[in-house]
Parts: C-alpha cells; sequence; structure tokens
C-alpha cells in the first residue's frame, strides 16, 4: 500500500513476480509509463488500484487472466489505445474503472455489456465514440457512467438490471427516446441524460413506478435535449428532483418549475437539522448534539472525528446517496446509522468526495457520553486496515486521519491521532486517553501492544516496499539527485511529473533558439524531447511571469485536475533554479490562427472547421461545468486553439490567466505575481468587461464567438481599425454575408453556414444575458455538424450519379432562409471586387490573412 506518496517513475515489471501479492494499491502518485504485461501473474490478486497517476500506453489485455481480480481502477491517467474487449473473461470482476483517460475514438466492446458479475462501470470523459452496448445480461450492475464522450445512436432498449441505482449517459451525441426499460428500475437513485439529442415524450412512469420514504430521492435530469412533452402526470413527491432546462417541453406552461437551473451540490445540504428540535446552547463544549436515536431526541455527547476520501468512483451528485452511504458504513463499523453523520465535504479531483464523519456513542444513560476505549479501537481498527467491505455502489475508500476530542485526551492508553496515509511515519501523534470500562478482558498495555505492533509492521512493509521502489527510480536516474534547498517547499500533485531543470534543459537543447515555436503572455513556448521520445512543449516563464512558490505550485495542483480530449494536457512542471515551466502534450499542427491566416498549408474545409469549433466549444463547456472549482478561461482566442495530429481542437492556456503579467492594454502599470484581472485580449474580450471590470462564463463565450467568425471568414478580429463582430453583423444583415466567406474552405452547404454565421453572432451579442450558455453553443453546433455530414453523403451520391462535379452555385441572397435552407454550395468564389463594394470595406479572402 503505497498510495499518496510522491513516487515517481514507471511500475517495474519485477512486481509480477510477488505471486502471492493479493493487493496493488498505488494510486496518487506521480508513476508514469505502461501498466506492466508481468501484472498477469499477480493471479492472487483482488484489488488493483492504480488510478490518479501517470499511466500511459495500453491497458493489456492479459489482465484478463487474473482469476479473481475484483477492482479495476485506472481512472485518472493518461491511458490510450482499444479498450480490451478480453477484459470481460475475468470471472470475478466486479468494478471496472477508467474515467479520464483518452482513448481516442475507440468503442466500448460488445462485450462488456457481458460480464455478469459486474457491479460498476465507469468510463466518464474517455474519449469514446460509437453506440452503446446492450446492458441485459449484465445481471448484477448497480451503477453506468459513460458521460462526457461522443457515444452516439439509440439507447439500448433490452432490460436493465433491477439492482441500477445510477444511469449517466449525459453529453453524448445519443438520439432516439428514452427506453421503456428505465420505467422498471425499483432501486433507480439518479438518471442523467442530460446534453444529448434524445426526443420524444419523457414517459412520467420513470417516476410514478417509485414510492419513495422519507430517506430516499430520485434526481432525473433531462436538461438540454429535444424532449416536447411529459406523458403522464408531473411529480408530486418533493424528494424527486426533475430537470427539464433547454428542451422544447419547456414551452409549455405547466412544467416551468422544472426549467430552472439546476442544482445537484450536496455539501450545502449537511446541516444537522434534528439540532433545531433541541435547547440551543444546551450542550458544554466540546460536546455537541447527537443525532437523535429511538431512546431520545436530544442527547449531548463527544464524538469522534475521521476524515474519509471515496477513491471510486466519480459523483457528480452525491445527494442522492448520503442516506444509502450512511447505513452503509454504520453497518460495516457495526454502530447504528443515527451514531453517524456527515460533517462537512468538500469535493476534490475525480470528482472525488473527501468528508469528515462524526461517530457518536450510543444513548445508554445521561452519564455516558463517549465512546468506550473497546469501541474507539474498533472503530481505528476498521478504518486504518481497511476492513470496512468495499460497495458496489461506493467503492473503495481512503482513510486519511482519526481524531479525538478533549474529553478522550487523558489517561494511559496510547493512541496514534491524526495519522495520515501519505507519510505514516512523520505525522504520528501520540496522545494519552482515558476511556470507560472496556469488555473486552485485556489489559491497557495489551492494547497499545497490539497497537503499536500493527502499526509497526505496517510502516516496516511499506518502507521496504518504498526502499524497492527508490532504489530502483535511483538506479534508473544514474545516482541520486541534489539535494534541493530547504526552502523548498515539498508537495505531491497527482497526474503530473516534477521535472528537474537538468532534464528540461537537455530536452530543450540548452533552450536553443531553434527549438522556440512560440511567443507568449507567459513566456516562450519551445519543443522539447524528453529521454523516453516524449515530444512535449515547454512553457518557461519570462521574469515577469514568475511567481511565489506556494502560488506556483497551487495553481499546477489546478491544472493537473482538468482532463479532457479537448483540452491540452498538462504532463508536468519544473520549479527549480529559479525556473518555473509548465510541460504539455506537443500538437503538432500548431494553433488555429496559423491555418486561418495562410502560414499553414494544409487548408481547413467546412466539415474541419467544424469539427474544430465543436471541440474548441466542449472543452470551454468542461471548464465553466466539469471542473473544480469552474474555471472561466479569460483568453479565449485563435491561438489559444491547438491542433493535434488528427486535426482535434484542444484549448491552451487555461488557467494562466493568473500565471501571465497583465497586458499592458488593462492599465495595470507593475504586474503581480499573482493577477486576478483579465488576462484578455483586444478583439476578443467581452465589451461589458469595460464597464463592469467583471468576467462571467458569458465572457467566454464571447471570445468563442469571435473565433468563429474568424473561423468562417478568416479575417482578423481587429484589421485597420475595423472590428470583425461589427462588418460581419452588417453583412449578415445586408444580405451579403457569402461575399466574405474564407474562400480556402472549398465546397460548403449554405444553410449550414448561414446558421454557423447566426450562432457567432449570438454569441456576440452586446447584451450579457442574451447570449447563449456554451452548452447551448455545443448543442447548436453538433446540429450543424450532422446537417453537414449528411450534406456530405448526399453530395457525395448527387456527384456520383450525375456528372455535376464542375457546377459552382451562386451566392444566394441571405434575405430569404427559405431559399437558403432549399440550396446546397460546392464552392462560393471570391467576387472580384473592391473593398469599397463591400460594408465598411471588409476585404474577401482571395489571400490569406
Amino acid at each position: 500500500l503505497l498510495n499518496g506518496n510522491q513516487l515517481t517513475g514507471s511500475l517495474p515489471d519485477e512486481l509480477g513476480n510477488l505471486s502471492n501479492l493479493d493487493r496493488i494499491q498505488i494510486d496518487q502518485n506521480q508513476i508514469s509509463g505502461p501498466v506492466p504485461p508481468s501484472f498477469a501473474n499477480l493471479r492472487k490478486a483482488k484489488h488493483f488500484h492504480l488510478n490518479n497517476n501517470s499511466l500511459s500506453g495500453q491497458i493489456p489485455s492479459v489482465l484478463s487472466q487474473l482469476p479473481i481480480l475484483v477492482h479495476l481502477l485506472l481512472d485518472n491517467n493518461h491511458l490510450s489505445g482499444n479498450l480490451p474487449p478480453e477484459l470481460s473473461q475475468m470471472p470475478s470482476i466486479q468494478i471496472l474503472q477508467f474515467d479520464n483517460n483518452n482513448f481516442g475514438g475507440t468503442t466500448i466492446p460488445p462485450s462488456y455489456g457481458n460480464i455478469p458479475g459486474l457491479l460498476k462501470l465507469s468510463l466518464r470523459n474517455c474519449s469514446l465514440q460509437g453506440p452503446i452496448p446492450d446492458w441485459s445480461n449484465n445481471t448484477q450492475i448497480a451503477y453506468i457512467d459513460l458521460s462526457h464522450n461522443q457515444l452516439d445512436g439509440n439507447i439500448p432498449s433490452g432490460s436493465l438490471s433491477q439492482n441500477i441505482t445510477t444511469i449517466d449517459l449525459s453529453s453524448n451525441n445519443l438520439n432516439g427516446t428514452i427506453p421503456a426499460s428505465f420505467s422498471s428500475l425499483p432501486r433507480l437513485q439518479k438518471l442523467s441524460l442530460a446534453n444529448n439529442s434524445l426526443t420524444g415524450p419523457i414517459p412520467s412512469t420513470i417516476w410514478q413506478s417509485r414510492i419513495l420514504n422519507s430517506t430516499q430521492s430520485l434526481i432525473l435530469d433531462f436538461s438540454y435535449n429535444q424532449f416536447s412533452n411529459i406523458s403522464g402526470g408531473l411529480p408530486v413527491q418533493q424528494n424527486i428532483t426533475l430537470g427539464l432546462q433547454g428542451n422544447p417541453a419547456c414551452s409549455r406552461g405547466n412544467v416551468i418549475q422544472f426549467c430552472g437551473p439546476h442544482q445537484d451540490d450536496f455539501s450545502n445540504n449537511l446541516n444537522n437539522s434534528y439540532v433545531n428540535y433541541c435547547p440551543p446552547h444546551a450542550c458544554p463544549p466540546p460536546y455537541e448534539y447527537a443525532p437523535p436515536s429511538p431512546a431520545i431526541s436530544c442527547f449531548c455527547a463527544a464524538p469522534i472525528y475521521v476524515g474519509y476520501r471515496l477513491k471510486s468512483p466519480s459523483f457528480s451528485n452525491f445527494l442522492p446517496y448520503v442516506n444509502l452511504f450512511v447505513e452503509y458504513l454504520s453497518s460495516g463499523l457495526e454502530v447504528q446509522p443515527y451514531q453517524l453523520s456527515i460533517d462537512s465535504a468538500a469535493w476534490q479531483a475525480g470528482p472525488r468526495l473527501r468528508m469528515y464523519l462524526k461517530i457518536f456513542p450510543d444513548y445508554v444513560n445521561d452519564t455516558i457520553r463517549i465512546l468506550n476505549k473497546s469501541e474507539v479501537l474498533w472503530i481505528l481498527g476498521m478504518f486504518s486496515a481497511w476492513k470496512i467491505p468495499d460497495n458496489p455502489i461506493f467503492g473503495p475508500y481512503e482513510f486519511l486521519n482519526f481524531t479525538l476530542t478533549e474529553p478522550y485526551q487523558s489517561g494511559k492508553l496510547l493512541i496514534f491521532l491524526n495519522v495520515k496515509t501519505s507519510s505514516f511515519w512523520n505525522d504520528c501523534h501520540v496522545f494519552i486517553a482515558e476511556f470507560p470500562p472496556s469488555s473486552t478482558g485485556l489489559s491497557k498495555g495489551a492494547l497499545a501492544g497490539i497497537i503499536l505492533g500493527t502499526i509497526a509492521g505496517s510502516v516496516a512493509l511499506t518502507a521496504a516496499v518504498f526502499i524497492f521502489f527508490f532504489r530502483r527510480h535511483v538506479k534508473k536516474r544514474g545516482g541520486y539527485p541534489k539535494k534541493r534547498s530547504s526552502t523548498k517547499i515539498s508537495v505531491k500533485i497527482d497526474g503530473v511529473k516534477d521535472f528537474t531543470f537538468g532534464e528540461m534543459d537537455h530536452a530543450t537543447k540548452s533552450f536553443d533558439s531553434s527549438t522556440v515555436v512560440g511567443q507568449g503572455g507567459y513566456g516562450k513556448v519551445h519543443r522539447g524531447v524528453l529521454s523516453d521520445g516524449t515530444i512535449v512543449a515547454v512553457k518557461r516563464a519570462e521574469e515577469g511571469s514568475l511567481q511565489g512558490e506556494k502560488e506556483f505550485l497551487t495553481e499546477i495542483e489546478l491544472l493537473s485536475r482538468l482532463h479532457h480530449r479537448n483540452l491540452v494536457s498538462l504532463l508536468g512542471y519544473c520549479d527549480e533554479e529559479g525556473e518555473q515551466m509548465l510541460i504539455y502534450e506537443f500538437m503538432p499542427n500548431g494553433n488555429l490562427r496559423d491555418h486561418l491566416s495562410g502560414k499553414s498549408k494544409v487548408p481547413l474545409s467546412f466539415p474541419m472547421r467544424i469539427k474544430i469549433a465543436l471541440g474548441a466549444a466542449r472543452g470551454v463547456l468542461y471548464l465553466h461545468t466539469e471542473a473544480n472549482p469552474p474555471i472561466i478561461h479569460r483568453d479565449i482566442k485563435a491561438t489559444n486553439i491547438l491542433l493535434d495530429s488528427n486535426f482535434t481542437a484542444k484549448v491552451a492556456d487555461f488557467g494562466l490567466s493568473r500565471l501571465a503579467p497583465v497586458a499592458d492594454f488593462e492599465g495595470d502599470e507593475v504586474p503581480s505575481h499573482v493577477s486576478t484581472a483579465v488576462k484578455g485580449t483586444p478583439g476578443y474580450l467581452d465589451p461589458e468587461y469595460f464597464l463592469t471590470r467583471k468576467l462571467t462564463d458569458k465572457s467566454d463565450v464571447y471570445s468563442l464567438g469571435v473565433v468563429l467568425l474568424e473561423m468562417i471568414t478568416g479575417m482578423h478580429p481587429i484589421s485597420h481599425g475595423k472590428n470583425i463582430v461589427r462588418e460581419v453583423n452588417n453583412a449578415y444583415r445586408s444580405g451579403i454575408i457569402f461575399s466574405i466567406i474564407d474562400d480556402r474552405m472549398g465546397p460548403y452547404p449554405s444553410f449550414c453556414v448561414e446558421k454557423f454565421v447566426n450562432i457567432a453572432l449570438k454569441c456576440c451579442l452586446e447584451e450579457t444575458h442574451l447570449r447563449p450558455t456554451m452548452a447551448e453553443v455545443v448543442r447548436d453546433l453538433e446540429n450543424i455538424q450532422l446537417m453537414t455530414s449528411d450534406w456530405n453523403t448526399n453530395t457525395s451520391e448527387s456527384l456520383d450519379s450525375s456528372d455535376q462535379s464542375r457546377q459552382i452555385a451562386t451566392p444566394p441572397s441571405s434575405s430569404s432562409s427559405a431559399s437558403l435552407m432549399m440550396n446546397q454550395h460546392y464552392h462560393h468564389p471570391s467576387p472580384d471586387v473592391s473593398g469599397s463594394d463591400l460594408v465598411s470595406g471588409v476585404f474577401p479572402t482571395v489571400r490569406p490573412r
């Protein structure tokens, strides 16, 4: 068990020789490289917890040979390639958790729908495409999360497991209707189909078939689809949450109460309301009111505190599971559910849930207000030895700390408090505690010996494996590293590597000018080659962008939590020798502006531009809705949209607005180390900012709208005193929009181009509240992409059947939307007119701009 440390390097093949190993728990480190195929030799292993690292490469298909593996957790890494179909052959597998990897357009193997013992499948944000498999043979499954992919087609109509509690298919490209089988799920607690293209009525039988008691809840999120109405009655139970925002059904007056913004954060709902029924201030500190029990409603007691973090799965909303979680945990601890409460909770990367639990003594009489020593030792032992059985919904957990309040801190029994698994031997603090008499018959010395012996054995085993990793790492690095300055902050950042200055110096040929591929507000960008051959982009901070180490590492920690196929991945950082660098994946096709300006020799067709626009919008939507905390980019522009080898758009420089110095035009005389001021670029900046000095998510919508106008016209946002928003808007209203379309775009359907321009101009409206949300922008662009795909198919068939390949259509008048929808245009040559013939002197795109 080496989770939660700062281990680096790769997983050694030699671990595959430990034939008696039953658990590998090396999550939350900085381990890179592939998963060794030798792990298939660990035939006694039940748990592989390799999540929250920087593992790369494919998942070895030979892992399917493991006969008793129960959990395979590989989420939050950099894995790629195909999902091995062979994994469905593992006879004992219960949990497959691969969230936040990049499987690059692969499909979900149909065999994953035929794993009878599978309890949970989580493939959130994995860049998956294709259809959803039929789940009718997964008879035990309780949790399915396939959200934030590009899955398409209909939702399978086959029957589902009666154990299902959660189905999350949100943010895909699904169409069709809601299957009837969704109305026959007696244990359902959350169904999210938001941000798809589903149609038809919403069957009310989904909630009418459920009888919920006061401790149960049901969350149904159908927002941002094309649902026309609800068939049947509306929900009447207060513990049913229904989200319909962004559907045509919202035009009907009877459902308007379900069409507002949907709140799904449960952390604000942890107010211990039972205290409202008890006399205020009646419990002397440090005692407090315990939750009401069958014996008494108001009872003063001293709880013990336990820090606890769910390692898997990723919950987008935990509120429906609170009561179930309390029942599960109290059962594992052998206490009553009313003895346990959640004191506080916070979302962390994943999103994973960190919470502080309070465990109270059960009421016996008014004199017993603390747990006795055997109860405390039992609870400590259950958490610290991971003896609480895993649950199909909540999965494994991480024990963070164990704290006793003042009433427990006197006497002669040694109790280890604040035990942190990440640095066990540094953070153990010994206190003296006195407890009510124990019925176990063990002496205090014997109990203390048991505790000390158990902890010492764990430390010894952990230290041995740690030394093995460390020596192997040192050997590979060619010696022991230089000792860092005593002022260096020791911090672990999951998922990114802490590079040395020497590694970066070697990768960039001592930062030779020939390796420079760009220059931004943060500093120069170098192309680098790591020792393993990986090509990276190295952003080297200039003197004005340097900041305090703590602030720099805080920013890195934030960036390291962001994983999406349309965001440039942060691979690591360097903070040595007065240098600060960010190391990103390298984008071989450069930035969007180079392709629009003609610097790149590869012309972008209209379908390619739609693909890039949609990818960029999806990346920004992730920052707005999935990042924790949500992030406003503040500097969306064509040069910050990079293109990989497949011309997939990846948004760059998100979060760096606080790293870069403030731009001159903003009026700040001296850039601060950490600037919270806007980092926007003239031409892209929300005009309302100059009035309010505030930026919102709608400011990013405005900036993206400007980029969309660039993509369709090829023009710069500001050039020769002309503003692209004003000029395109004038051309659009005057019916000559096709005279300023980029001629290098090739054939395109005019009705799609007009819709594209319309979306861009709506994004650029001056009134913030009239602009669409980023989710609406994504939805509209997805519809244009579908129409463009149909046009491509129809055009190809037409050209194959009749020799019309040399026909060139005449630009239509934008004043007639009806005729515009009828026409399909293969190419619009730039008109041979001077700039004065166009609105405000906008020049057609005859030459690269």
